[in-house]
C-alpha cells in the first residue's frame, strides 16, 4: 500500500454528486480526514457516514474539512445522502487509476471463495501541508471517527 505517514496526499479529480469536481489540494491550507469506503447503503458504510457526519460540526470547529469517498457514482452517493440526512461532504472515485489506486487501496478480495476488487476502509488525516500525517487501514466502524477527531485535533 502506497500513501504512507510522510507522503504527499496524490491529487486526483474525483466526482461530486452534484456533477462538479474536487481535488484533495482544495484543501490545502486548512487539515483534511479522507475516509474511504467500500460502499453506499450497506450497513457498516452507513454507520460510519452517519458518525462523521454526526461530528461534522466538530470537525469543523478544529479546522478540519471531511471528504468520504467510494467507487460509487455520484448519483447513487446523493440517493445516500438524502436517505440518511449525511452532511460529510461525498465524492466518487469511479475513474480505473484513480486515488484509490494510487493510495493502493483498491485491491482484490475475497469471500466465500469468490475473488473481487473492492475497497480497504481507509481513513487517511492530511496535514494542511497536503501530507499524510496518519492513516487507518482495515478500518473497525465502531468508535472510528470520534478516534479520527481526537487525532485531528492534536495535528
Amino acid at each position: 500500500m502506497s500513501g504512507k505517514v510522510g507522503d504527499s496526499f496524490p491529487d486526483i479529480a474525483l466526482e461530486t454528486p452534484d456533477g462538479g469536481s474536487v481535488k484533495p489540494s482544495d484543501f490545502r491550507g486548512s487539515k483534511l480526514v479522507v475516509f474511504f469506503y467500500p460502499k453506499d447503503d450497506t450497513p457498516g458504510c452507513t454507520v460510519e457516514n452517519q458518525d462523521f457526519s454526526a461530528l461534522a460540526g466538530e470537525f469543523a470547529k478544529a479546522g478540519v474539512a471531511l471528504l468520504g469517498i467510494s467507487k460509487d457514482p455520484p448519483k447513487k452517493h446523493a440517493k445516500f445522502i438524502a436517505k440518511h440526512g449525511l452532511t460529510a461532504p461525498l465524492a466518487s472515485d469511479s475513474e480505473v487509476g484513480g486515488l484509490s489506486d494510487a493510495l493502493g487501496i483498491w485491491t482484490e478480495k475475497s469471500m466465500y471463495g469468490r475473488s473481487y476488487m473492492g475497497m480497504v476502509r481507509t481513513t487517511y488525516l492530511v496535514g494542511a501541508d497536503g501530507k499524510i500525517a496518519r492513516v487507518w487501514d482495515k478500518v473497525k466502524v465502531k468508535g472510528h471517527a470520534a478516534e479520527v477527531l481526537e487525532a485531528a485535533r492534536t495535528l
